[in-house]
């Protein structure tokens, strides 16, 4: 039996507005991560892993960082016809942009005529985990189906920026709500929702039948709209994401899953990776994160101009980045990171470029690309100083945004 023909279509057009002001120059999947990679890496790295390799990314806002990430990193062998290719919005079904998630694929559908696949793997570009899709896509051509949703707990308390799922006993959807104000509970468990992760694959004539207008309107989200009708038409299920595997995964790395869309949500995940037994490794051999690797020299770590000694611990170091008789604890240093002589940096995440100067002190920080922060500069120590200068998150995160000018 042949094997089925899959395409990938990832969701990469959403404004990102939570994530500002990372999101003001960038769109949110190309904002940087763990030092080394983009957002949409980890999405994009779960299909080359598994092999599905005709992918289309469909973009949108401020696209042009995220467009030439794409077109410098991800180049597959066309021999046997696969690619990953960025569309931003045509608007070949009239002068507007996407309405939604819905709209965007019915607005290239002629990707998937060309294509003709049998399914159709629509997944998001935000998010942080590991997932081999064949265990899904395999789920979904056992169940006959029109859509599977993957689907994982998440804290009641978070669950109303989610859809939340109810199914039944043999992995049915009998109920599927879009960012209810009031998140039911799932059986047997009253502190969690049971979410869905933005992860769907769909039988082709399902996708195409369902985003397709009527004669008065047509659905414009896959979450709002389509899941709710092939619910409503007995043609959803289950996918249960704690289940997934993958090679060389720990069993402590199983069913970890992050939407990063806040400040706060992409700090903390950040700090994931860097704790002492991390939940989510970048360190599988059997399972890459794939990136653009520029050619940057090794890492530093050297004594400053008057003799200080450098010290780092428990952070990640990307190449080029240099420290010169400087601390820096629980942090991440992008490539191409200077730390100078007596400088202090903790628990913060310096973006590609950044300068820290003499002396200066930097806590619970996000410093976006090519900020110099002046010698003796102070930021995250004094709350009320920060709030007038710069973005701070719910939790006190205070983030600088590209190339502010600090002197």
């Amino acid at each position: 039996m042949a094997a089925p023909r899959i395409l990938v279509i990832v969701l990469a057009g959403g404004e990102g507005r939570r994530l500002a002001p990372l999101t003001t120059d960038r769109a949110k999947p190309a904002v940087p991560f763990g030092g080394s990679y983009r957002i949409i890496d980890f999405v994009l790295s779960n299909f080359a892993n598994a092999g599905y390799l005709k992918i289309v990314v469909l973009t949108q806002y401020k696209s042009h960082s995220l467009d030439r990430h794409i077109s410098q990193t991800w180049r597959f062998s066309t021999l046997l016809g696969n690619y990953v290719t960025p569309v931003p919005a045509q608007m070949r079904r009239g002068p507007q942009w996407f309405s939604g998630s819905a709209d965007a694929v019915y607005q290239n559908l002629n990707l998937i005529s060309d294509e003709r696949p049998d399914y159709v793997c629509v997944f998001g570009a935000d998010h942080i985990y590991h997932m081999d899709p064949r265990q899904m896509v395999a789920q979904h051509i056992e169940g006959g189906s029109g859509v599977t949703v993957a689907a994982i707990p998440v804290p009641r308390a978070e669950a109303s920026a989610f859809g939340i799922i109810h199914a039944d006993h043999t992995g049915k959807i009998v109920e599927f709500l879009e960012k209810p104000a009031d998140p039911p509970a799932m059986p047997g468990d009253d502190s969690r929702s049971l979410a869905s992760m933005g992860n769907y694959v769909f039988t082709t004539d399902a996708l195409v039948d369902i985003v397709t207008p009527d004669a008065d309107s047509g659905p414009t989200d896959i979450g709002g709209d389509v899941i709710p009708a092939l619910t409503r038409a007995g043609e959803a299920r289950l996918y249960d994401f704690s289940q997934s595997t993958i090679p060389g995964q720990a069993e402590h790395e199983r069913g970890y899953w992050r939407d990063v869309g806040s400040l706060d949500a992409y700090y903390e995940a950040n700090m994931d990776l860097i704790a002492p037994v991390p939940p989510f490794s970048l360190y599988n051999k059997e399972w890459p994160v794939y990136s653009l690797q520029l050619p940057l020299p090794p890492a530093k770590l050297g004594h400053g101009w008057g003799g200080e000694d450098s010290r780092v611990v428990n952070s990640l170091l990307c190449a080029g980045s240099i420290v010169s008789g400087g601390i820096v604890d629980r942090s991440i240093l992008s490539p191409d990171v200077f730390v100078d002589s007596s400088a202090e940096v903790t628990e913060s995440i310096l973006f590609p470029g950044v300068v820290v100067g003499h002396g200066a002190k930097l806590h619970r920080c996000v410093i976006d690309k090519n900020v110099v922060v002046p010698p003796g500069f102070h930021i995250g120590f004094d709350a009320s100083a920060d709030a007038e200068r710069f973005v701070i998150s719910d939790r006190g995160i205070v983030v600088v945004e590209k190339s502010r000018d600090l002197s």
